[in-house]
């Protein structure tokens, strides 16, 4: 590429430490996809004939068949996908290949191959959100009716349906596939022609070019177009935050599968055992994906660190991105994927379950609101409850165990009348009737509005 400049073959360590086709390859359909819109641009500049640009065409598709099949040989002393490709092309027809790289840079290159690679696995990780939104609303749907406990502090607080909890993950994938739709607004930007830094003499019409890539803009700063990759920590950003969703969903999954809750039974196909203890059946998938969450955290900090102190435009340390942005995109796939599959085979021990609802101290606030509809301020309606959960404690029994005497005592709004409606989860649910809260009929009705939207 350089051997004009240089009177001396690179190190051998060089080309070792340096090379990027080992992990790049990965995008050869982007950049022969990129050098076909190219070579039309230069044909229409009047730098290629049509016989050339069809040499071309055809020697850029061969190539990209063979690098799909695995039969094509990869050389490390040319770097990068884009070299490894015009080399051979070259190679093939000689010297109209050599004509490709006209009023085109690795720069900008690069910069267009990494929009096109993200705005297809954008478009995968979409479908892969919206298929575990659609796992999930299965699973509600199958417990529309089943209670569990809800729980703050890690610890019993009140009342509410499966569906309800679960479709609180499906109203956070809802947000995701809004990031991810979001940051696929940022890739609709095509920067070829923008040269190393400052564009070229040779004018190609930049527009013509964008459309035939399907982007609906070109970029309008040279330096910026190549230097970019804002969009690439967007979108490492956005699969961060569905990591972190798919870990907290993780945990909930470990906790309901052990022992301990009981909550749920996952299918044998989606656990594992122990090398040792025969017992065992353990939550792998969803304990490789809480940790998994961390590799993508990592992923976008180390794009960020690379990126904040580099001068403009492009800088070697760039190539730093691609790596990062192939595991974030292949660990998110993979994990959407698998969750998907493992919730649909799932169930619920729904007498576990409705066993831990009964608790009746899962029910103290409802008897703090009865107090306040009979008139007590609730700071004083909730210490006079918390007294009534204290002596329960102290007497060992559960809080419905009380005696009428003891409710009565506390307050004459706790006749034996409310208190039993109270003590009711079916009544103290249906109550729960504002927007967002889990009654039976905000819940069947959230239930069906995904179901319609996820079509």
């Amino acid at each position: 590429m350089w051997k004009g400049r240089f009177q001396q073959a690179s190190s051998d360590l060089l080309t070792t430490y340096s090379e990027s086709v080992s992990f790049d390859w990965r995008l050869f359909r982007h950049d022969i996809q990129g050098s076909i819109a190219h070579a039309a641009a230069l044909k229409k500049a009047g730098i290629l004939t049509a016989g050339e640009l069809t040499k071309i065409t055809v020697g850029l598709r061969r190539i990209g068949r063979e690098i799909a099949a695995g039969k094509f040989a990869f050389d490390p002393a040319l770097e990068d996908i884009h070299m490894n490709i015009e080399a051979e092309l070259t190679r093939r027809i000689g010297a109209t290949g050599a004509k490709l790289h006209t009023a085109r840079s690795r720069n900008d290159q690069i910069a267009l191959d990494l929009r096109l690679y993200l705005r297809d696995e954008v478009k995968t990780l979409v479908g892969l959100v919206r298929d575990l939104q659609k796992a999930l609303v299965e699973l509600a749907t199958r417990h529309e009716k089943d209670v569990m406990p809800g729980y703050t502090h890690l610890q019993r607080a009140q009342p509410v349906l499966i569906a309800h909890h679960l479709l609180a993950y499906v109203e956070m994938l809802a947000r995701d596939r809004g990031r991810l739709e979001d940051c696929a607004e940022r890739f609709d930007e095509c920067p070829l022609g923008s040269g190393a830094i400052a564009g070229s003499t040779i004018v190609l019409n930049r527009e013509a070019v964008a459309r035939d890539l399907g982007f609906s803009r070109v970029t309008q700063n040279s330096m910026d177009a190549v230097a970019d990759r804002d969009f690439a920590c967007e979108l490492l950003s956005a699969i961060a935050i569905i990591g972190m969703h798919l870990s907290r969903l993780s945990e909930d999954v470990i906790l309901w599968s052990s022992e301990e809750f009981a909550f749920m039974e996952l299918s044998d196909r989606h656990t594992t055992g122990s090398s040792l203890m025969p017992q065992k059946k353990n939550p792998d998938i969803a304990e490789l994906t809480r940790g998994k969450t961390g590799r993508l955290y990592g992923n976008l900090l180390g794009l960020l660190t690379t990126m904040k102190g580099l001068p403009l435009t492009y800088n070697r340390d760039m190539q730093e991105d691609k790596e990062a942005i192939f595991d974030s995109v292949d660990t998110a796939r993979a994990a959407l994927e698998i969750f998907a599959e493992m919730l649909r085979a799932a169930r619920f021990r729904t007498a576990a379950t409705a066993r831990a609802t009964g608790d009746a101290n899962l029910m103290a606030t409802d008897l703090a609101d009865r107090l306040v509809l009979g008139g007590v301020p609730f700071r004083q309606a909730h210490e006079i409850i918390g007294r009534l959960v204290g002596l329960a404690a102290k007497k060992g029994v559960a809080l419905n165990a009380l005696s009428p005497e003891d409710f009565l005592e506390a307050s004459p709004v706790l006749d034996r009348k409310t208190v039993k409606a109270v003590f009711s989860v079916t009544t103290g649910l249906a109550a729960r009737r504002a927007t967002g809260a889990p009654s039976p009929k905000n819940v069947s009705r959230r239930l069906a509005h995904w179901k319609g939207q996820l079509q």
